[in-house]
């Protein structure tokens, strides 16, 4: 079946099931729509870190040089990156976890949020997972999670041993508009927008109704693999559950404010591995050689047969870049 029919399909579903509500009093409680978060519900895999509970689980040895795996979005999870705990079978202790308001962690106001809270979050799970002064940490970052550690070397240069990037959307406003303007276009008459607009007839979602805007956005993500996308994409990737309020809050952020995590990284002198897929028309390698070109030292490497989602559909040849580099840091 092919993508569109099965995502007509979905929407079909999801229609008779709102209609069959009685109000959105019904579709707006925990567990209804989507999972729970770890707030809701005890047996997630959690910890408590900086006035927030995240979801968060680990593997390897925690005495291990510890990897720190930071997700896509903002607002999506790491249920596509887990393919990085193999690496816990090579000599790393590997960390997940859903980041403030996102996937299966805490929801909260949509006012809260703020680049300094997430850094804020990064820096105390660091400090709850290790387990000596000497650990050496290392951060993998996806997308926005790429974005997220850049930001976090660029404020605190020395504290991090080493940093992967895979395909950051942009280090600074610029970069993200540009990489925007290349990538994730939606055309406003297509199947997946009439369908979208057609469910808001029924279940329209206010702000920090969580519950019901995140299952709006999972449904209208399936925009990023359709047919002929440029980043490469192939088809779905699994998640648990989309963050929507924080992606508003930091796209208001990024409209509004602007931001530039670029403005320290000179100080950062240790190599940084960046990744990019070969079937991503939207990155490429020119487009990694302008963001590599804030740090003084850095390595670009091309993963041949995918695109954005690397890490999900070609682990097989992420992982033999990613394991060099970090051994020639460990």
């Amino acid at each position: 079946m092919k993508t569109k029919t099965l995502y007509s399909a979905v929407i079909a579903v999801s229609i008779f099931f709102f209609m069959g509500c009685e109000n959105e009093n019904d579709i707006n409680e925990s567990g209804y729509l989507v999972p729970k978060t770890v707030d809701e519900d005890p047996s997630i895999p959690s910890i408590f870190v900086n006035g927030t509970q995240l979801h968060s689980e680990t593997f390897g040895n925690p005495t291990n040089p510890m990897l720190i795996f930071l997700h896509g979005g903002p607002g999506s999870d790491y249920r596509n990156g887990l393919n990085v705990q193999q690496l816990a079978k090579e000599g790393f202790y590997v960390v997940f976890y859903d980041q403030r308001g996102s996937g299966l962690s805490k929801r909260h106001d949509k006012k809260s949020y703020s680049i300094q809270l997430v850094l804020d979050d990064l820096t105390e799970v660091i400090k709850y997972y290790k387990t000596s002064p000497s650990q050496k940490v290392f951060l993998f970052g996806h997308s926005w999670g790429a974005m997220l550690a850049s930001a976090y070397v660029n404020q605190y240069p020395n504290s991090i041993n080493g940093v992967i990037l895979a395909e950051p959307g942009g280090l600074n406003k610029k970069l993200l508009d540009e990489y925007g303007e290349m990538s994730r276009k939606i055309n406003i008459f297509s199947e997946v927008t009439s369908n979208l607009l057609y469910v808001d007839q029924f279940i329209t979602g206010k702000e920090n109704q969580h519950a019901i805007l995140d299952y709006k956005y999972g449904i209208s993500s399936s925009f990023t693999y359709a047919k002929g996308n440029d980043e490469g994409i192939p088809g779905p990737s699994p998640f648990w559950r989309i963050g929507t309020t924080v992606l508003e809050s930091f796209v208001a952020i990024s409209e509004n404010e602007g931001f530039d995590f670029t403005t320290n990284l000179d100080q950062y002198q240790t190599k940084v591995l960046f990744l990019y897929g070969e079937l991503n028309k939207s990155y490429g390698l020119t487009f990694a050689q302008k963001e590599a070109s804030y740090f003084p030292v850095s390595e670009i490497a091309e993963v041949k047969g995918t695109g954005h989602e690397m890490i999900y559909f070609k682990w097989e040849n992420v992982e033999p870049l990613v394991l060099n580099y970090l051994n020639n840091l460990k």
